[in-house]
């Protein structure tokens, strides 16, 4: 009975292809909006996750809102190291100066750190090498700097070993960072030069660290508290003369917003399916009345009234499936575009999404296809012979 309804649908919807495509054109922008906006949410907010997370998810970054009269020194940090819970600690003093090379000048960002910093936040080297120890204590006129900087300064020609004048001052370029391409880096100042920070504190007239990273040696939570400690001692226990921000939490709240975000899309996209099912009931109320004599002479020669229900029914729940379907398609092709033109971040969907696009839209088509077809079933056969609309 089942398969004789679903021939008997097909043959319906087919028979009148425009009026079909039309009713299933709420369900296709329903679907199109659910899958393509949810997708690009998880796509984006994935992307700067990841980037998050390849930060590392054991650093910390610390910066002194007001030292209270006693700065913190470099030697201090060598205090807050010696901590069980912590395995590094380095300065990132940072400040914007002028770079020339040559004829060739630019706005960079210049970096005052120690060796441990390579480590904590994930550096890599193209060539040469970082900052060591004994730059810091020499107060060596050396610098790394980004591929970023190379290429705006020294266009195809390798920097290593070259001098770079900043702020009047000559430095012997020792190492090149690999280019970084991820979104974060994107939305700071890729020119970026590192030096010893005992040669940026001088440079820019500040002897004291106001800001720092730390890397835990197990939990974050722990190292996290062991510095809140140290700090909280040192600066008269106020809990405001200084910010902790801890990576693993930021990207724990960036998961949160996800799904906040994703579910309030899904809810959005979700109306517009709703309105499709209501075109659905709408187009299968006319074609019940349509087919007013075809039902009465059905029940006439025997067919029940569940064959009757399920046959609308069915009609109804596979035009919701061919709308989504036909959704579906277009959502891939949509995100496969938009993922050409975004270019570094892949857009897909998931699992999840296809199944909830596919479920909501059976649902809707059940939901909104049950009084028509209850309506049919209803019927009198005598009565239904002889509508003549």
């Amino acid at each position: 009975m089942i398969i004789q309804s679903v021939k008997m649908a097909w043959e319906s919807i087919t028979s009148n292809k425009l009026r079909s495509f039309l009713t299933m054109l709420g369900i296709i922008i329903g679907v199109l909006s659910l899958v393509v906006m949810v997708s690009l949410v998880n796509g984006a907010t994935g992307a700067v996750t990841d980037q998050i997370n390849s930060l590392g998810n054991d650093m910390l970054s610390v910066a002194v809102l007001d030292d209270k009269g006693v700065p913190l020194r470099l030697e201090d940090l060598q205090t807050i190291q010696a901590d069980d819970a912590v395995l590094q600690v380095a300065p990132s003093v940072s400040a914007q100066m002028t770079a020339k090379h040559g004829y060739k000048d630019a706005f960079v960002s210049v970096y005052g750190t120690t060796s441990a910093y390579y480590d904590i936040n994930g550096l890599e080297l193209e060539c040469g090498r970082f900052i060591k120890t004994v730059d810091v204590e020499n107060a060596s006129y050396v610098a790394v700097i980004s591929k970023e900087a190379e290429e705006e300064l020294f266009g195809d020609d390798s920097a290593l070993g070259e001098t770079l004048n900043i702020s009047g001052r000559a430095f012997k370029i020792v190492g090149v960072l690999k280019e970084n391409d991820s979104m974060i880096s994107m939305m700071v100042s890729g020119l970026a030069v590192y030096v010893p920070y005992t040669v940026e504190s001088r440079m820019a007239g500040q002897p004291y660290v106001s800001s720092f990273c730390v890397s835990a040696r197990n939990a974050t939570d722990e190292a996290e508290k062991a510095v809140k400690d140290y700090l909280l001692a040192r600066f008269a226990k106020d809990d405001n003369a200084f910010a902790i921000i801890n990576i693993s939490s930021v990207s724990d709240a960036m998961s949160t917003v996800t799904d906040t975000l994703s579910l309030l899309l899904g809810g959005v996209a979700a109306i517009s399916l709703l309105v499709g099912g209501i075109g659905i009931m709408n187009i299968m109320l006319v074609s019940v009345t349509e087919r007013t004599k075809e039902i009465g002479i059905r029940k006439a020669i025997g067919a029940g009234r569940k064959s009757i229900l399920m046959q609308f029914l069915i009609e109804a729940l596979m035009l919701s499936l061919l709308g989504c379907t036909i959704g579906l398609v277009f959502s891939w092709l949509i995100l496969e575009i938009v993922s050409v033109i975004a270019g570094s971040i892949t857009f897909t969907m998931s699992f999840g999404t296809v199944a909830l696009a596919v479920i909501f839209s059976s649902a809707i088509g059940l939901l909104f296809g049950l009084y028509p077809a209850n309506k049919a079933a209803k019927k009198h056969p005598i009565e239904a012979l002889r509508y003549g609309g």
